[in-house]
């Protein structure tokens, strides 16, 4: 009698982020990759030598339903986001520039979740989101994974919004919608990549990569200072360039600052076509939204259906406006609380609540913050050691795009972490 081995269940994503010591980042594909791209610039140089913490050389596992929940968090949310009278509330709050009603819906959203052991929490939504295009091209630089995880190559299972598109088609699908829901049938022509010292960002790679993708595209793309741009003749100006669309990288999310001044006017006189624009950030990527989108009584108030009312509050990390009146209460429960400022972005100014003093405190009842119930990071263990881990999203209209997750040490992400950096996602059964 022949007796047939019963079969081994399939790895967890958690079994597989304890015990799996892949390296499938490939630097020699990730050379090629990267050549193929620009080689006059030495993209290679600066993402794999000057920044050699940007990639995490092992990939990050998902279980498939973890990955269906974040997706119901975030088609929940974009249900809310759209609702009028969210709208009306948030606006409230939002910088006067914010209020001008752009028909572009802005690119490169983020969502970002940490893993819990009652499952994956919104930590932040984004604007003007990093690392995407990284991301893509990163993809195509994977070796495949061990038998454990059925040899699959990371990143090739979480790109969603179109199974079989390649990632950079997406991005260009969404740039030329953006440019279609402002100027109909009108040629793109030039789009100005923008932000502040960009040759000095740390993501400036990226950039040279858009300024590529637009140009394969038959695009012409030029990257700049907003202090490079000027605004004359019902247009908005490099020297003699006139610009068509400017992809937004700053940080200055309402158009505040004085340098801004001829982008905010040309965008103003809807003379040029901004994405991500003050509205998108506004809508989106305000901390203080978050509390709204977990209040439960406001979204029955505004008319939420009773489901994504319950995945919200299920999958939002509980979040509250910081108000001096409430000081005594936040100071009590600091201990379990990361304060964050509602209009911050790359974890700056934030701090964990256990790490407060009595000073920091009092500038923060100063300042418009958010405080968001600690969710503590799942983790990936690798031979370096221990790293804390999260999942962001990048996604246009509702849809994800790619998903990526980044390892790090330390309070928040920040790509200086030996063996950290964007990781590649493997999404388990």
């Amino acid at each position: 009698m022949t007796i047939t081995p019963l079969p081994q269940p399939a790895a967890s994503a958690e079994q597989l982020n304890r015990s799996c010591r892949c390296a499938s980042l490939s630097r020699d594909l990730l050379r090629r990759e990267l050549a193929d791209w620009d080689a006059t610039h030495d993209l290679y140089r600066m993402v794999g030598e000057e920044r050699p913490y940007l990639f995490a050389e092992a990939p990050v596992f998902l279980d498939r339903a973890n990955l269906q929940a974040q997706l119901a968090v975030i088609a929940a949310a974009e249900t809310a986001i759209a609702n009028p009278a969210y709208q009306e509330r948030v606006l409230r709050y939002a910088p006067e520039s914010a209020r001008f009603p752009a028909k572009a819906h802005g690119v490169f959203v983020g969502y970002d979740f940490h893993l819990s052991p009652d499952g994956p929490k919104l930590i932040e939504i984004n604007s003007n989101a990093g690392g995407g295009l990284l991301n893509a091209v990163a993809i195509r630089a994977q070796l495949r994974c061990c038998e454990a995880a059925d040899r699959q190559r990371p990143g090739d299972g979480p790109t969603l919004a179109a199974a079989g598109t390649a990632p950079e088609a997406l991005f260009m699908q969404m740039f030329a919608e953006e440019w279609r829901c402002e100027r109909g049938a009108q040629a793109l022509q030039t789009v100005a990549i923008v932000d502040e010292d960009p040759q000095n960002q740390y993501l400036w790679p990226e950039f040279l990569l858009f300024q590529a993708l637009f140009e394969r595209h038959g695009i012409r793309a030029l990257i700049c200072d907003p202090a490079e741009l000027s605004y004359r003749d019902a247009a908005l100006w490099h020297g003699d360039i006139k610009i068509d669309l400017v992809y937004n990288r700053l940080t200055d999310f309402g158009l505040e600052h004085a340098k801004q001044q001829p982008l905010l006017q040309a965008y103003l006189a809807a003379d040029v076509v901004l994405t991500p624009h003050p509205r998108n950030h506004a809508l989106y990527a305000d901390k203080r939204n978050l509390a709204l989108l977990g209040d439960a009584d406001f979204l029955a108030e505004i008319g939420i259906a009773a489901a994504s009312r319950d995945i919200l509050r299920r999958g939002i990390a509980e979040t509250r406006i910081v108000e001096a009146q409430n000081a005594e209460w936040f100071w009590q429960q600091r201990k379990q609380l990361f304060f964050k400022p509602a209009k911050g972005y790359g974890s700056k100014a934030a701090y964990r609540g256990d790490k407060l003093t009595l000073r920091v405190f009092d500038e923060i009842l100063r300042h418009d913050y958010v405080a968001q119930a600690l969710v503590k990071p799942s983790e990936r263990q690798l031979d370096v050691g221990d790293l804390k881990l999260d999942l962001r999203h990048f996604v246009y209209c509702g849809q994800t795009q790619l998903v990526c997750a980044r390892l790090y040490q330390g309070q928040t992400t920040n790509f200086r972490t030996p063996g950290g950096g964007f990781a590649q996602v493997v999404v388990t059964p």
